[in-house]
């Protein structure tokens, strides 16, 4: 296979339309548009869907794999026989928007002193995640799959602990005898594919809907239960001190829910990419063992 036309592929893909892509190769979009067809021609089925944005079909999947691949030991290549010209390597990461705002804070920290190396966060549930690593999306993802995708591997981090918390004057307005009104107090979902609030009023017994707000944002979610617009499943990573201050209050003292994370990457030997596994393990520290 052409590795240029490989190239194609992946920018057509990351930048979503083949002018972008052609902007980013320097090249004409008709240059592209020949070098996507070629690739089509050699495999014999269609790689890209021309829609907006453009997105890769089940075989330009696997060949989106193959390109970022290629391109991170070409990169690595370059540097070790001491090429002159700077080869910074993109590294697409799939992380949750949870460890995103606490645990993996650290991992950035320690990004910032890779001057080869550019971070492309994707943000995805830990639930869907694995499924940008099928795609070709990303070279690791943090991901609540303990399964490894085919050419990864999985190395278990630990679990985001997960309590239900509500501001103190929610609590006392839908408080009845036998503690909270679950159907009646509003509560909150980060997105569609959030169901820990949904598994938590299930295990009440909960067969209605309460109010629901969506907050699609790690940090505004907890803003939100604090300020007392619903209750919600929060990470204790990122409570600190507010139920020691008064500020949140447990809504049931015994109960969580722990999310099992893994680090899931490509069975490369790369420098790069184990040198980024390395500083998710050590963030993962923080988390339950």
């Amino acid at each position: 296979m052409n590795f240029e036309h490989l190239r194609a592929l992946a920018a057509v893909v990351d930048e979503g339309t083949f002018e972008a892509a052609a902007d980013r190769l320097h090249l004409s979009p008709s240059a592209v548009s020949q070098r996507i067809k070629a690739l089509e021609k050699s495999v014999g089925q269609v790689v890209v869907r021309r829609t907006v944005p453009c997105t890769p079909t089940h075989a330009g999947s696997a060949l989106l794999r193959l390109a970022r691949q290629v391109q991170l030991l070409e990169a690595e290549a370059r540097h070790a026989l001491g090429s002159e010209t700077s080869v910074v390597t993109s590294t697409p990461v799939a992380v949750n928007a949870d460890s995103l705002a606490t645990w993996f804070l650290p991992v950035l920290e320690e990004a910032a002193g890779w001057p080869d190396t550019t971070l492309d966060l994707h943000v995805e549930d830990q639930d869907h995640s694995s499924r940008l690593l099928r795609q070709g999306d990303v070279l690791g993802a943090v991901t609540a799959d303990p399964a490894p995708v085919n050419g990864c591997r999985a190395v278990r981090l630990g679990a985001m602990r997960y309590v239900p918390a509500a501001a103190p004057a929610l609590r006392d307005r839908f408080a009845g005898a036998s503690g909270p009104d679950w159907s009646a107090m509003p509560v909150l979902a980060f997105n569609t594919k959030d169901d820990l609030q949904r598994r938590f009023l299930a295990s009440r017994g909960v067969a209605g809907q309460p109010p629901m707000h969506t907050i699609p944002s790690s940090e505004a979610f907890v803003a939100a239960v604090r300020a007392g617009l619903g209750w919600g499943m929060v990470p204790e990573l990122q409570v600190g001190s507010d139920f020691d201050d008064g500020r949140l209050v447990l809504l049931d003292p015994a109960a969580h829910h722990d999310v099992v994370l893994y680090w899931q990457s490509w069975t490369l030997q790369s420098q790069p990419l184990d040198r980024l596994a390395a500083a998710v393990r050590r963030a993962g520290r923080l988390l339950r063992s």
